[in-house]
């Protein structure tokens, strides 16, 4: 192994307003402990890393803008010359938020719309309004428009499930008429998923499953032994513990701490090593890569 990871992630926060049924924060089932990033420990990260990394992804899990301190790690990271993303649930994009975040020099911002009326959107996002995420858009675009900048591209994530994906034109055309610059269709992670679950879409396309001969239902992915982010990017918690990659959620594989320890002592140590060894030699084995997405995504043609 030399060099240093082209790219990280790091988590704001793990605290969530809503309850999808398939994420930890949702669901409150970490067995991590959970809290928010500072601003001590972010920079102490990308001190360290701002002369290699070229990008930084602001999530993991949680919601970023319930750190009060989010945007403004956004524009220490953009001071750093890095390009800067994160994923939201839109809740909390008033129109301040919205202008600071134009500000910020945030480069990409995923906003999660997963359906177009509320009965379709609240049945995996628990808790949420779709009306407030279709606010939030639109602040973004207006904001935009009137500081003038370039920055952030808007972009409508939308994650398929059975009970959303007869929405999912309508979503393609909002998208453009709203001025929202992609929407990006995503398959689901269910983590109960072998005898079937209501969650997987009917559309073969958009399904990281299938259902096999023997009745049981099957990940599509091979789980060929290997995974090029092993060695081109790593997950920072926050509370800094480096992990290799987003499946991780509950940081099983925790390989040192980048604000305590050296991060590239991490990158290098031997139990990073190791760890790559394992999936070179036996990937299917390790659990966190069994439920693998890679190579998920779908982007529209508009």
């Amino acid at each position: 192994m030399w060099g240093l990871p082209l790219g990280i992630s790091i988590e704001p926060t793990t605290s969530c307003n809503l309850r999808c049924p398939e994420c930890p924060s949702g669901m409150r089932s970490f067995t991590r402990p959970t809290g928010m990033l500072s601003m001590d420990n972010f920079t102490t990260v990308i001190n360290q890393l701002y002369k290699r990394v070229t990008h930084l992804t602001f999530y993991f899990q949680g919601e970023p803008y319930l750190n009060t301190q989010f945007l403004p790690m956004v524009s220490y990271a953009a001071q750093k010359k890095l390009y800067t993303i994160t994923s939201t649930n839109a809740h909390y994009l008033n129109d301040a938020n919205a202008k600071a975040t134009v500000e910020s020099g945030l480069s990409k911002l995923i906003i999660s719309l997963d359906g177009v009326s509320q009965e379709v959107y609240e049945q995996y996002r628990v808790g949420g309004n779709v009306n407030k995420v279709l606010e939030g858009a639109a602040n973004m675009v207006k904001w935009r428009r009137q500081l003038n900048s370039n920055t952030p591209q808007i972009v409508f994530q939308y994650l398929v499930v059975q009970p959303n994906e007869h929405e999912m034109e309508l979503a393609t055309e909002l998208t453009k008429t709203m001025g929202v610059d992609d929407i990006l269709f995503k398959t689901a992670q269910v983590y109960d998923y072998k005898n079937g679950n209501a969650l997987i879409p009917t559309i073969e396309r958009y399904s990281r499953y299938y259902k096999g001969t023997d009745g049981k239902w099957k990940i599509k992915n091979l789980l060929q032994n290997h995974c090029w982010k092993l060695w081109n990017s790593c997950v920072i918690t926050w509370d800094g513990k480096v992990v290799p990659c987003c499946f991780d959620k509950d940081a099983k594989y925790t390989m040192g701490n980048a604000t305590a320890q050296s991060f590239k002592e991490i990158w290098h140590s031997a139990p990073y090593i190791k760890f790559r060894t394992q999936v070179l030699l036996s990937r299917q084995n390790i659990d966190i890569c069994a439920n693998c997405s890679e190579g998920s995504f779908v982007w529209t043609n508009k």
